[in-house]
């Protein structure tokens, strides 16, 4: 399994599987799959409201605890010291496990100084190997890394062939914080796989232009968690180890570089800002 080195020196799996919109019901049987296929990482996050179904489908699966990598995140309603602190233990006891390999604050919105605190006392109490945060933008993080002593190990953020996050990657990497996709296939959206560009290379190597959007991503050292609840897709997303696109291929690639959002609209946006707080009253 090809793996990053995080900045504590935690060896990470560079591909997961991601749980997001996988059903509570549907989610141990996904699961169990996918562990079948040989993934090793399983990402899924509380307001998935999936991690029980995560939980039960590695304790089934025979496969001991220390050759898994299980990461979740705490939604942006915990954010406050003590109620973070206590939603981690919650996600441990769903996810039937004493650690969690990475945990995330989730969004960048609420009291995430308070959540992040709560997070560098978990990594110190053991109870938690590397912690991160999801969807923070560079002015987020840079904020973040000076006020705490422990830097992000990891920054999961929308990222795919259309939205390359180069931006943001040239600040992750000055802090040493890894990059992590997510969506990594656009979910399918601006004709992602019927893409001209992605087929015509795939058409090369006699892979899918979903294999090669997820090799482009390997190649730039980003971590990658693609889903699907269908077995045949997580064992294509999973066989892409068996070639290099070249560096013409790599150029090729970076030119569908839009270098904006398709999925999640920005963060900075006062419209989504007012959505994410919708659902806190909700």
């Amino acid at each position: 399994m090809q793996t990053i080195k995080l900045n504590n020196g935690v060896e990470m799996p560079q591909i997961g599987y991601g749980v997001y919109q996988v059903s509570p019901a549907e989610c141990e049987r996904c699961v169990a799959d996918a562990l079948s296929v040989g993934y090793r990482m399983i990402d899924t996050a509380q307001a998935y409201q999936n991690e029980e179904g995560v939980g039960n489908a590695w304790r089934k699966s025979g496969i001991k605890r220390d050759e898994l990598f299980l990461v979740s995140k705490i939604w942006f309603s915990n954010y406050e010291y003590e109620q973070a602190k206590r939603s981690i233990d919650e996600s441990l006891r769903k996810m039937q496990t004493d650690y969690l390999d990475l945990m995330l604050l989730h969004q960048p919105y609420s009291d995430r100084y308070g959540a992040y605190r709560a997070l560098e006392e978990a990594y110190k109490e053991g109870k938690l190997r590397s912690i991160g945060v999801s969807n923070f933008y560079p002015d987020h993080y840079i904020d973040l890394c000076a006020h705490f002593d422990i830097v992000p190990a990891v920054n999961q953020i929308e990222t795919h062939v259309f939205f390359q996050q180069r931006e943001s990657r040239k600040y992750m990497d000055e802090l040493g914080i890894a990059h992590m996709s997510w969506g990594p296939l656009a979910e399918g959206k601006n004709g992602f796989f019927t893409n001209e560009t992605l087929v015509g290379i795939g058409e090369k190597y006699g892979k899918t232009a979903a294999q090669v959007a997820l090799r482009y991503l390997l190649q730039r050292d980003i971590i990658i968690i693609p889903k699907s609840s269908k077995r045949e897709r997580m064992e294509q997303n999973f066989d892409i180890m068996d070639f290099s696109l070249t560096s013409e291929d790599m150029e090729a690639l970076l030119h569908l570089d839009t270098e904006h959002p398709l999925i999640m609209p920005s963060h900075h946006d006062a419209e989504i800002t007012k959505w994410f707080m919708s659902l806190i009253k909700r």
